[in-house]
């Protein structure tokens, strides 16, 4: 009878062993996963790896005391083809409203997601978004006034009007860098203090306030008349495709983090495995050679050394002469899509609005970047000196002059600074090829 029982659980084992795919007769063949499909993000183009001169170059203005160029390796990534507009970031901020509206309530259970019959604890969003949804439900409209809209004192001609201070936004990242500097201490016996360092530790969580600053039309500007551009610019729907601006640098990643989310829960939801790396600010390298559409050695994105074309019609929107504004078109900003975009597809990579990248500006940084994906980062904390707070802006704006929208030109801005020229786009890594083959040793 042992035996017996021996041999059955032999069989048994020999049986779930050769199911499936996964027989591998003992050999090393890797753990079998489903095939991954890499697809072009929506409103994104696609930038091919490469190598590029960063820096100044032999056609750009002589004598401008740039640090010197260096030659760098660029991996291939994904960018979004515009600026982001005013209407997609309406988008992250009326998601924002929608989730602290939900809470204001008290979490009514008819707008939350459905599991078996049960409510579950994830907002049903095409529930609240209808239109007898969460803003449209006249059960809730006293609260919702109460809770969301400015009153009292704080009420202008009896408007109905958002209380935009309330619309913050709390995210959470990974240190990556403080990670591998204390990579070792996670173990006493490897760390030289005998410290343990929890994963905790570089977590950093953060609360950001989202709404644009609209007074950046007022506050840029010393005597000018911009009134009707801070009442309008974010909310009139006339302006919905034109670049956000009064997004600082801190407001923009916490639109990335955002971002991210939105495309991992509803991969989540779909069940879907084909899901995308995190959506992050560029680094300065990225946007230069993305700037410059495979072209070598150019001044400008449209590869020109001119800013005009042949019929004498320029090429970028910014302040030609000594305050000619409209002569390109636009007094200030233009439509995301305005003019040719440049070999790899991404418009306004030179004026319109200058934009945010990653990297911390210094102009030494050229001798100690890497000559491989470059980038001088860090986190900001309180109480860091100045030369570490500051961003790189690249690309020139609407109210800079020529020279700044050469590719090699930069600026830089404080990352709690908001500014009427300054906006920004994203990028997300290319993960690789369609598997087409199992994955682990190739053939013979």
């Amino acid at each position: 009878m042992k035996n017996l029982y021996v041999s059955a659980l032999i069989l048994i084992s020999i049986a779930f062993s050769s199911c499936g795919k996964g027989d591998g007769r003992g050999e090393l063949v890797g753990v079998t996963n489903k095939t991954v499909k890499q697809e072009l993000p929506y409103g994104m183009v696609y930038i091919p790896a490469g190598t590029f001169v960063m820096g100044q170059v032999d056609q750009d203005i002589t004598i401008s005391q740039f640090p010197q160029n260096k030659q760098v390796t660029i991996s291939a990534f994904y960018m979004d083809e515009t600026e982001i507009s005013n209407s997609e970031y309406k988008q992250f901020v009326n998601w924002v409203r929608d989730s602290i509206a939900f809470y204001q309530v008290g979490k009514p259970a008819k707008y939350l997601l459905k599991t078996k019959g049960k409510a579950s604890t994830y907002i049903n969003w095409k529930a609240v978004n209808s239109k007898k949804g969460l803003w449209g439900d006249k059960t809730l409209k006293d609260k919702l006034e109460k809770s969301m809209y400015y009153d009292g004192n704080e009420k202008f001609f009896n408007k109905k009007e958002l209380k935009v201070e309330q619309l913050k936004y709390d995210y959470a990242w990974v240190d990556y860098k403080k990670a591998a500097a204390y990579r070792g201490a996670r173990d006493p016996n490897l760390n030289k203090n005998g410290i343990s360092v929890s994963r905790e530790e570089f977590i950093v969580k953060e609360e950001t306030f989202i709404y644009p600053d609209t007074l950046v039309w007022i506050s840029d500007f010393t005597y000018a008349q911009n009134d009707p551009m801070a009442k309008g610019y974010f909310s009139h729907p006339s302006f919905a495709n034109y670049p956000v601006v009064g997004v600082n640098w801190e407001q923009a990643n916490a639109f990335n983090i955002w971002r991210s989310r939105l495309n991992e829960s509803y991969k989540d939801s779909k069940k879907m495995t084909n899901k995308r790396l995190d959506y992050e600010l560029p680094t300065e390298a990225q946007f230069e050679y993305a700037a410059r559409g495979g072209r070598v050695q150019t001044s400008y994105p449209w590869g020109g050394p001119y800013i005009r074309n042949a019929k004498g019609c320029l090429l970028a929107n910014f302040k030609p002469g000594r305050g000619n504004y409209i002569d390109d078109g636009g007094a200030f900003t233009v439509y995301v899509k305005s003019y040719f975009p440049n070999d790899y597809g991404l418009y306004n990579m030179a004026g319109n609005v200058a934009e945010w990248t990653s990297s911390i500006y210094s102009d030494a940084a050229t001798a100690y970047v890497s000559t491989i994906n470059p980038s001088f980062n860090k986190a900001v904390k309180k109480g860091d000196p100045d030369y570490n707070k500051k961003r790189v802006v690249k690309g020139g704006s609407w109210k800079d002059i020529g020279y700044f929208l050469q590719n090699s030109a930069k600026s830089y801005e404080y990352p709690d600074s908001a500014r009427s020229s300054v906006g920004f786009r994203c990028v997300t890594p290319f993960v690789g090829r369609d598997i087409k083959d199992k994955p682990g040793r190739m053939k013979p």
